[in-house]
């Protein structure tokens, strides 16, 4: 019978790290995911030499990147493996670390996700497969008429979804990390139409950065003598992929399967969230996957947004990292921010942006294809 990262040895967050997302530069990948690395290893107190595998999460980079940059740290001899799965790459990153801890084959593991952009264009190889149209919605096009739709449905206004980059950016302005680190006002959000009624703050920006996790098993922690006091159980992990004959929105459906797949491992309901970072690349994305969790009952999203249930310090933190929207969305790291963020939340180590008595939250992305991972971490 099939078993669930649940049922096996508990796995911890016992490091995290990054290097800032920021807008392209002239640093190297091999920098930028490097400082990562370091910072998550000092955080958790362990060498480079404890380290028994590591997974490299990327999405815009060449092939095997992940050993020119990781023999910096020294020629270990130990396994790397590269994963890419577009937007949700790190994610998937942070899963297989997990079922490798979990499954007892190593007590300490590194996932770390870095990513560049070398050129203008994101590559992806031909199918070999004729178009079913001669030409295709852009994707802020896409969820401009998802915005639309939801406004007409629930009777709330294009302005009123804004208020969700409203609330991501102040959060954002309180992050070190984040590539945005302005507080904006409803009227800065609405200018610059894109496409519809989304603009180019209610888009996440373009950039590049690093984020890294060190997990370990209880025996790990108690071998290396680390502190058991700042680790963070992965309660729960949950995977999966777009089903058919769901065209409409896939990928709602897909994460309302996922999320609630993860939340139902860890045996918890989603309204006892204290901090969810989901997949906002958009401002309507945060809107559509946290009702689809019955977070709250659908269309009561923005009326609670308004009443500050969702900001740091209310009912649920959502995105107190400031979200893709303004942290930012590197690609390749995004997912292991994620899981790097609600760590720092549930140690209570989030200073300005520490949401209070936080003791479980959520971490979500999809991936271009489509696919979906959530992770549930608990204290």
């Amino acid at each position: 019978m099939a078993k669930l990262i649940s049922d096996l040895r508990p796995v911890y967050v016992v490091g995290i790290g990054f290097h800032p997302y920021q807008r392209s530069s002239d640093t190297s990948y091999v920098q930028l995911g490097l400082t990562a690395v370091r910072e998550a290893l000092s955080d958790a107190g362990v060498t480079w030499e404890d380290v028994e595998s590591s997974y490299v999460a990327h999405a815009l980079l060449g092939m095997a990147v992940g050993r020119p940059m990781l023999r910096h740290l020294g020629d270990s001899g130990r396994p790397i493996v590269h994963i890419e799965n577009a937007s949700a790459s790190g994610s998937a990153a942070v899963r297989h670390g997990c079922m490798e801890v979990a499954s007892g084959i190593s007590d300490v593991v590194l996932a770390v996700g870095v990513d560049k952009r070398e050129r203008p264009e994101v590559y992806r190889a031909s199918t070999g497969l004729p178009d079913l149209a001669e030409d295709s919605i852009l994707p802020f096009t896409h969820f401009a008429l998802l915005t639309d739709e939801y406004a007409h449905k629930h009777g709330v206004t294009p302005e009123d979804m804004a208020l969700v980059a409203v609330k991501n950016h102040a959060n954002g302005a309180k992050n070190v990390n984040a590539q945005r680190q302005k507080v904006r006002t409803i009227e800065e959000v609405m200018s610059r139409p894109i496409s519809g009624s989304i603009t180019a703050l209610q888009c996440t920006p373009i950039g590049e950065g690093g984020a890294a996790v060190i997990l370990a098993s209880e025996e790990g922690i108690k071998r290396l003598g680390l502190d058991m006091g700042r680790a963070v159980r992965i309660a729960s992990s949950a995977a999966g992929s777009e089903r058919a004959g769901n065209n409409l929105n896939p990928d709602t459906a897909l994460t309302a399967d996922i999320m609630r797949l993860a939340i139902s491992q860890a045996q918890i309901a989603a309204t006892d969230l204290d901090v969810l970072e989901v997949h906002d690349a958009f401002s309507v994305e945060e809107l559509l996957y946290a009702e689809a969790i019955d977070i709250c009952k659908p269309g009561h999203y923005v009326p609670m947004l308004k009443e500050g249930a969702w900001d740091i310090g209310g009912r649920c933190a959502v995105s107190p990292s400031g979200g893709l929207l303004a942290m930012g969305h590197p690609v390749g790291p995004t997912g292991i921010g994620q899981v790097g963020e609600i760590t720092r939340q549930l140690r209570g180590e989030a200073g300005a942006r520490q949401h209070k008595n936080a003791k479980t939250g959520l971490a979500h992305m999809v991936g271009v294809g489509a696919v979906c991972y959530a992770h549930v971490l608990m204290k």
